[in-house]
């Protein structure tokens, strides 16, 4: 019995670290917990969010709520704490931290968030809107993703 416990334990360990690399695997590198003075090492509350909506939106879009428009490179969601009538988030379907990231493979995805906000303002009728991003010492979520505001 005890043997079977064990094996179970070890079975579940390596299915979870199976799970964590095919989810965590398109993910930027992000860096390491550390167990003792992490100082700049450690995952802030930001980052953390950021790995997670990367696995989400790179592994299962489908679990991203309240998805109003998607394109295969980007998916666009309404905000959860709206500043206005209109407040839309867009994520990029790559792993990227903020706009001083960027590279050339981010392109495709950075535009395709763009092609998606005209896409909202044209469907919305938005005459006067913002298309934003925040700096890395703004962002709650430390992901690449613009916000679309408009009245």
């Amino acid at each position: 019995m005890r043997y079977t416990k064990v094996l179970f334990g070890v079975a579940l360990f390596f299915a979870g670290l199976t799970c964590g690399g095919y989810l965590f695997a398109q993910s930027v590198p992000r860096s390491f917990l550390a167990l003792r003075d992490c100082a700049d090492r450690c995952y802030k509350p930001n980052e953390l969010a950021g790995l997670v909506a990367s696995a989400a939106i790179l592994r299962a879009p489908y679990t991203i709520p309240q998805v109003v428009l998607e394109s295969d490179t980007c998916i666009a969601m309404r905000h959860p704490k709206p500043e206005a009538r209109v407040h839309y988030v867009l994520l990029p379907k790559h792993d990227t931290r903020n706009i001083t990231t960027v590279t050339e493979e981010d392109a495709p995805f950075v535009m395709g968030c763009f092609a998606l906000a005209r896409e909202l303002v044209a469907r919305d009728k938005m005459q006067s809107w913002r298309l934003l991003t925040n700096g890395p010492a703004l962002q709650d979520v430390a992901y690449l993703h613009f916000h679309l505001v408009g009245r």
